[in-house]
């Protein structure tokens, strides 16, 4: 076999991405088997994972491991480019967004569960933002939003909870403290 005239070096921050993005990928591939009472409610168990990314390595980090599960979820759920891929694609932007800007609020009023929320809030709002462009009126949006604003809030309340115990959980042998992701490999 020959060698390839283009070499890209693969550093430990690529791997650490990868194991995060694959992790996030496969609680996108979970949730896509939970039964769904009405469309685009879900919980959102990979923004768990994008939060920790965020808090711990920064929103480049997110926005990459974010961008790969949108990607790989969606080829492997079969809807790579359909409708329900650009609403969670939108979602996910308006999310990263807020996540952006909120980011540079004071940390000890905005913790991991108020940046949850922010993030759901964005990101249901991306969703129905193209929603009302592309696919429905806006009135029949209008009438969905009290269900989805309460399920952003709940749903990301809950995630919020589950990251903050994951960040303040004892860190295992050679890791940092509070630290509950893998750290780099050379």
């Amino acid at each position: 076999m020959t060698r390839s005239a283009i070499e890209l070096p693969v550093t430990a921050d690529d791997r650490r991405i990868a194991r995060l993005a694959a992790l996030a990928i496969g609680l996108t591939l979970a949730e896509a088997a939970i039964p769904s009472p009405l469309p685009g409610v879900k919980p959102g168990l990979a923004n768990i994972v994008i939060l920790l990314v965020l808090l711990q390595y920064g929103w480049r980090a997110a926005a990459s491991v974010s961008a790969l599960r949108l990607l790989a979820g969606g080829l492997l759920l079969g809807n790579l480019f359909a409708p329900g891929f650009w609403l969670g694609a939108a979602g996910a932007l308006a999310s990263l967004a807020v996540l952006g800007l909120a980011r540079h609020l004071p940390g000890r009023y905005f913790g991991p569960v108020s940046l949850s929320v922010l993030a759901a809030f964005g990101h249901i709002g991306g969703q129905l933002a193209l929603a009302g462009i592309w696919l429905l009126p806006a009135a029949a949006l209008l009438k969905l939003l009290p269900v989805f604003a309460a399920a952003a809030l709940i749903f990301g309340a809950v995630n919020g909870v589950i990251v903050a115990r994951l960040l303040a959980a004892p860190a295992p042998s050679g890791r940092q403290s509070g630290s509950c992701l893998p750290p780099s490999i050379p």
